[in-house]
């Protein structure tokens, strides 16, 4: 069988964290010895905000900022999953206005000439722009398609229509329920699913993907490490992604 080399990784910055070109280049250089493909599982079915955060540094003071996309209300901010936020209208070139300081105009005009309308299809669009993912498969959680070749888990989220918008919701005590923060909860009525509105959660998302992908080796970050179950995956091989500085910071590098 030849090898099948993935990493996975929400979408994490319009210009992507440190430590997500650490898993880039780990699995590069496995291919270099194994050969076969790689497979960066995009798990943009998440909805968290704060995966999208972007810390640049000023280019002459060395100062960071942190930058992250708007979004068009409180419930697709806190609720919606990454491939169904949006960009919203004139953030792209209010943006790109600001970003010389940051970094080489290069990745500027890449930046400006985004057309993605979805945050996880803007994150994705820049890396590929930015050379990062060339001769990479991507599988997003997200895709109808992959959801529907995955396996079932017991722990899982649903995509399903709450004011307007679509909101990741997990089943509990007889509802979809919203986390809201500590102790505070939003408990929608249950209605009927199918596969396609299903993605995992921390815990199944490892047998989830690999129902899916089907890998042999597996990179993996220090966090995931603390979470995942190779037990479950008897079948794959696990190699920690090589050190970066800086891991949470933006990389801006060029060229890539």
């Amino acid at each position: 069988m030849s090898p099948v080399i993935c990493f996975g990784q929400q979408p994490c910055g319009f210009f992507p964290r440190r430590y997500l070109v650490a898993k880039i280049r780990t699995a590069r250089r496995l291919q270099g010895e194994l050969g076969g493909e790689i497979v960066y599982f995009c798990h943009d079915s998440d909805h968290d905000p704060r995966e999208t955060q972007t810390i640049l540094r000023d280019r002459r003071t060395g100062a960071a900022v942190l930058l992250n996309f708007p979004f068009e209300n409180k419930l697709q901010r806190k609720f919606s999953p990454l491939f169904l936020k949006r960009v919203p209208a004139g953030w792209r070139d209010h943006t790109a206005r600001q970003l010389p300081v940051y970094v080489e105009e290069p990745w500027v005009d890449a930046f400006r000439t985004n057309p993605a309308s979805t945050v996880a299809g803007f994150c994705l669009e820049m890396y590929q722009r930015m050379g990062l993912l060339n001769g990479i498969r991507v599988v997003r959680s997200g895709d109808p398609a992959v959801r529907r070749t995955a396996c079932d888990v017991a722990n899982f989220f649903v995509d399903v229509p709450y004011q307007g918008e679509i909101v990741r919701a997990r089943p509990a005590a007889g509802a979809w329920r919203l986390h809201e923060g500590g102790e505070a909860y939003l408990d929608l009525p249950l209605t009927e699913f199918t596969k396609e509105q299903v993605s995992p959660t921390r815990d199944t998302r490892l047998r989830w993907m690999q129902s899916v992908v089907h890998c042999t080796h597996y990179v993996a970050g220090p966090g995931e490490q603390a979470y995942l179950h190779p037990e479950e995956a008897p079948d794959i091989v696990f190699s920690p992604r090589d050190p970066i500085d800086r891991s949470d910071e933006a990389y801006t590098d060029f060229p890539a």
